[in-house]
């Protein structure tokens, strides 16, 4: 067992259970300091689909919101619609950007997603994280360590600018094999897509299969010069 601080106040410390590398223990804490003032965002990848299972098992009705492009595989909201049957205690809600894609194609042009994909992030994503977090003094994320360099300095607790919030990183220190031999373990519902070349699944007009077996994020927006949406 460890003792990890938080970054905001060094009077709270929670123990770390190395079967789980510190995620159940983090979100036991994070439940209990910020009971209904915390929000999961899920993706709905793998990594998420065991954020779920973690999370039912400390807070049964928590808050789940999925950020809603209107541009994803049919395949995730199909996982959603089997995720909410295994949890139906889950307060499980979609987040939607305020303008419809034809309002986007009709102020912005069409494909936004090609000709400007930073925009279209902010639009379809963070502007909807932005309100979705307003009110609630934390929210918890997926993000691995092992997934991309610019993830590599996240901590359990982070102090998230951007949205003026503590951004839980539960998985931080889990591998892609732990991932998957939890979710096989508890025999978890998930994409599909997955098991056909996709570690990473974001929107279908800019995720791809990945073609760097060292880089799990190689397929999203290839050839954009862009490995981030700008969430993190």
């Amino acid at each position: 067992m460890l003792t990890y601080k938080t970054w905001n106040n060094p009077t709270y410390e929670f123990e770390i259970d190395t079967t789980y590398k510190g995620a159940l223990n983090v979100l036991e804490w994070a439940y209990q300091h910020y009971q209904d003032d915390v929000v999961y965002a899920c993706s709905f990848g793998i990594e998420g689909i065991v954020l779920i299972d973690l999370i039912s098992k400390v807070k049964p009705n928590a808050k789940i919101v999925f950020l809603d492009t209107d541009v994803h595989f049919k395949e995730t909201y199909e996982t959603i619609a089997r995720v909410k049957e295994k949890y139906p205690k889950l307060d499980i809600t979609l987040g939607k950007p305020k303008l419809t894609l034809e309002e986007q194609r009709e102020e912005y042009g069409d494909r936004l997603w090609e000709s400007n994909p930073d925009l279209c992030c902010e639009i379809r994503k963070l502007t909807p994280l932005k309100e979705t977090l307003t009110g609630a003094k934390a929210w918890i994320s997926g993000l691995r360590h092992e997934q991309s360099e610019t993830r590599k300095q996240v901590q359990f607790i982070n102090r998230d600018e951007k949205f003026q919030s503590v951004k839980i990183c539960p998985l931080i220190h889990w591998s892609w094999k732990d991932v998957w031999r939890y979710a096989h373990n508890q025999n978890l519902p998930y994409n599909p897509l997955h098991d056909q070349g996709y570690p990473s699944i974001g929107c279908f007009h800019c995720t791809a299969p990945a073609y760097d077996v060292n880089d799990l994020r190689s397929g999203r927006w290839k050839g954009k010069g862009k490995t981030e949406c700008g969430l993190h």
